[in-house]
């Protein structure tokens, strides 16, 4: 009888572990959401440049244009260029987000529901730096989404998209969350969910959903080197978007903070040479000259680790809470300095639209006179040489040294030739004299900090002391 029981006990234990490891089921969230999400279509009118197929464009006086005219192909002059999209609906009365890239330039939007209805739609806004865009058809009682909140979601959890890939209406695709707050290149401004869930051209402006039903992100871009699904897909969180949405709606546009710095990277090196306890932080290699950075006290060589109370854990993280700080608010930053923490107060600026993040570029520049050389070999493996007065005016600098030979530490930190160091961590380097000065006062195996331009990009780099 007990071993019977035994056997029984075996038998539901094991019953149990098979369940656990089936896969999860799709069906119940897709029935519950899919009619919430929608086929975005647009149309853009292209007018040709030329009447003439293959030929460029002739005045009417020409005497070859009476002949092209007669017997040469002729080409419409306005020719439609269709394509296609997805996005999801946010309220019952008509309001549905997608990406903006969807929706540039289009002049005819349709959008058409699961049950086969199609609506003209106008687009409320748009933002392109986080590929937002939200648009408005006229009809109520229209099924929504539920917004969840992509914070408390974790790397390796489930995730669904329901989207049009190649036009394939309400195609169904999964898999798992790869990464959180990932940057991509130009995109400062949104920290991208990274999932391996198949994506492909018209799923763009879909919705991602968690296991609850609920919407957590837009699915926006591939990572692709054949232009299809590679594995990396990414998703702009949701909380994100509806930011941008409640500004969009309020006023059809989008402000952001700034406060005019240029930042990088703390690595460990780094954080060694500034005597930070961990690699954290964002570390300040440019200030702009009247910006409000500048005004608030801010220099150079200063590491952020809070802004309006928010933690910076990584320079990525600064330009997004900076952003999203309301332009005109007096905010608290909080500075690593010279190895202590310091407190200022900051104005925050605002983006401007058609604002340049690119300073005016100058050539480095060749000097009348033979500078001064020293050589450095045994504490950086540098050769450098002061910077002659003609160099400085090109370089709109008051003081640096050029490169002209890295080696050792120096070549192994990516030091090059021809490149300017401004200064020693927060310490501008005026002559060969005082670099070497300041070298002999750091002790063996310590990180030394230099402030560096190559072109137009400045930025730190440390090189361990021989």
């Amino acid at each position: 009888m007990l071993q019977r029981l035994l056997i029984i006990i075996s038998l539901c234990l094991c019953a149990q572990l098979v369940q656990a490891k089936e896969l999860p089921d799709f069906t119940d969230l897709v029935e519950k959401q899919g009619a919430a999400v929608v086929n975005v279509s647009t149309t853009q009118l292209v007018r040709n440049t030329q009447s003439f197929q293959g030929m460029p464009n002739l005045p009417e006086g020409d005497p070859l244009y009476e002949f092209f005219r007669r017997f040469a192909p002729q080409l419409p002059r306005e020719q439609e260029s269709q394509s296609l999209g997805s996005g999801f609906i946010i309220s019952s009365d008509g309001y549905i987000l997608t990406n903006a890239h969807v929706v540039d330039s289009a002049d005819k939007i349709t959008i058409r529901l699961t049950d086969k209805r199609e609506f003209k739609a106008k687009v409320v806004g748009a933002d392109k730096r986080t590929d937002v865009a939200l648009l408005k058809i006229e009809a109520t009682g229209l099924p929504k989404i539920v917004q969840g909140d992509p914070r408390v979601m974790k790397v390796g959890e489930w995730v669904v998209a329901i989207g049009s890939p190649f036009g394939f209406d309400s195609s169904v695709t999964a898999g798992i969350v790869s990464a959180k707050g990932r940057t991509l290149s130009q995109e400062n401004f949104v920290p991208f969910i990274q999932t391996d869930v198949a994506i492909n051209p018209g799923n763009s402006g879909g919705p991602l959903f968690n296991m609850k039903g609920e919407v957590v992100g837009i699915n926006s871009q591939i990572y692709s080197r054949s232009g299809g699904y590679m594995g990396l897909s990414f998703a702009i969180p949701i909380d994100v978007a509806m930011d941008v949405v409640k500004q969009l709606r309020a006023s059809g546009r989008v402000t952001r903070g700034r406060i005019g710095v240029v930042i990088q990277e703390v690595t460990r090196e780094l954080a060694d040479s500034f005597g930070l306890p961990r690699p954290a932080g964002a570390l300040i290699t440019h200030v702009e000259k009247g910006g409000p950075a500048e005004k608030a006290g801010i220099q150079p060589s200063d590491v952020v680790m809070r802004f309006d109370g928010k933690v910076v854990e990584d320079s990525n993280d600064l330009p997004r809470i900076v952003a999203a700080t309301r332009p005109g608010s007096k905010v608290s930053v909080q500075l690593w300095r010279k190895g202590e923490t310091i407190e200022l107060n900051v104005h925050v600026g605002e983006i401007a639209d058609d604002r340049s993040a690119q300073r005016g570029g100058a050539s480095k520049g060749s000097g009348s006179s033979a500078p001064a050389r020293f050589d450095s070999v045994e504490r950086l493996g540098l050769s450098v040489s002061e910077l002659s007065a003609e160099q400085k005016a090109a370089l709109d600098v008051d003081a640096g040294l050029l490169v002209e030979e890295a080696r050792g530490a120096a070549a192994r930190s990516d030091l090059r030739s021809g490149d300017v160091i401004l200064a020693l961590r927060n310490i501008p380097l005026k002559s060969i004299a005082q670099f070497n000065e300041l070298l002999k006062q750091m002790p063996k195996g310590s990180s030394v900090a230099l402030l560096v331009r190559r072109e137009e990009v400045v930025s730190y780099v440390a090189i361990k002391l021989d």
